[in-house]
Formats: C-alpha cells, structure tokens, sequence
C-alpha cells in the first residue's frame, strides 16, 4: 500500500507538475532539436569523409593515368573531379596535376582550359594563384600576350605578387612595351625579400631594359640635426 504523501512532498509535486504542465512541451522540442542536430552532424561528419575518401581515390587516379602518359584517362579522372568533387583541394590538384602532364605531351588546350578551371573553381587562394601563373605563362608562350594578361589580373595572396609582377614584365617586354615592363619588374623587385635566387633573376632583367638594380638603393637619412 502506497504511503500518503505529507504535505511538504506534495507541495513540491504541485510544483512540478505545474513546472512540466508550463514548459514540458518546450523542453521535449529542444531535447529533440539538439538530438536531431547531433544526428545531422554525424551524418554532415560521416558525408564529408566518404566524399574526402572517394575524391582521394579519383585523384590517385589522375596521378596514375599522368605517370603513365595516358592522356584520355588523364581527361576523363578530371572531368569526374570537376563533376563530382569540384570543392575538394583534391580537385584543384587533380587539376594542376593534370594540366602540367597534357602540357608535356602537346596537349595545350587542354592543359590551359585545365589551368583555367582551376584559377577559376580553386577553393584555395594559392592553387587559384598558382593556376593563373602557369596559365600566363603558357599563353606567353603561344605569344597571346592579351589573354596572358587578362589570366593575372585581380587580387593574389600577398606572396604571390612578385610572382605576378615579374611576369606581367616578361609578358609586356614580348610585346615591345619595354617601359611598362620596366615598371612591373620595379614593382617584383620591391617584393621580394633581399638575397633571394628570385630577385636576383629580376635585376638581371632590370639590366636588360636599362636599370641598374644598384642605383636603386635608398639613400641614407639626412643626420638629424640638434635644436637648443
């Protein structure tokens, strides 16, 4: 037989009921609102490794089909990348990757609209700027100095503008604009850090236009003169 509650106890039962009556409903959705937010992380979790797993697979396949030579393997690894896998980092290496195989056996097309993609879709701003480079130098090549341009224009990480800028140079001394050239080289030269292989390859340019990388040292301060 059940022992009567005392007042004290019911009085303290009064309350909980009245508090589950006020707020049971809200405290059942939020208990179920975390646990279907938990379940969705799992899930988001469980998605995202699957498709890192199977963009690591695809790209071992580019990488394959690239040391093999094997330029239509090459070209269907990438189109699947870039359907499937497009905001992946292995995408953008796929398509660096690639893109330097299909240079080495002639394909330049392919290789620059490969280089395009990837200075176009990159998710990091580094592969976007390494893209842009290599592109530019490739439409150098093919002397379509416009398009060449047109690839470095816009912003790029702060370590990759000397890059840029020393290449705008080469792109506009091939087109006989030798005083433009002159400027961007300056501007690479300001860049980059002193004592570098890099800049050291600059002043030889800078002298091939007329500059005397030397006669560009700053002058020393004028002595700070004491007032009484």
């Amino acid at each position: 037989m059940a022992t009567p509650l005392d007042l004290e106890e019911q009085e303290q039962l009064d309350q909980l009921k009245h508090f589950w009556n006020t707020y049971g409903t809200l405290i059942t959705w939020v208990v179920l609102l975390a646990a279907g937010a938990f379940v969705a992380w799992n899930g988001w979790q469980y998605l995202q490794r699957n498709k890192a797993a199977q963009a690591s697979a695809l790209y071992d396949e580019v990488e394959r089909s690239a040391q093999a030579g094997d330029v239509p393997r090459i070209e269907r690894a990438l189109a699947d990348m870039k359907d499937k896998f497009a905001g992946t980092a292995y995408a953008q290496q796929a398509g660096l990757l690639a893109a330097r195989t299909l240079h080495d056996k002639g394909n330049a097309d392919a290789s620059r609209a490969a280089l395009a993609w990837v200075s176009e879709h990159a998710i990091d701003p580094g592969y976007q700027a390494v893209a842009r480079l290599r592109l530019a130098a490739e439409l150098l090549d093919a002397r379509q100095y416009d398009e060449a341009l047109k690839a470095l224009g816009g912003e790029v990480p702060k370590q990759f503008v000397a890059l840029v800028a020393d290449r705008k140079g080469d792109i506009l001394l091939a087109q006989g604009k030798r005083d433009d050239a002159k400027a961007e080289y300056l501007k690479a030269l300001a860049a980059f850090e002193p004592g570098t292989d890099y800049r050291r390859l600059v002043e030889i340019k800078l002298n091939a236009v007329g500059v005397d990388p030397k006669s560009l040292a700053p002058a020393a301060a004028p002595p700070v003169k004491n007032t009484p």
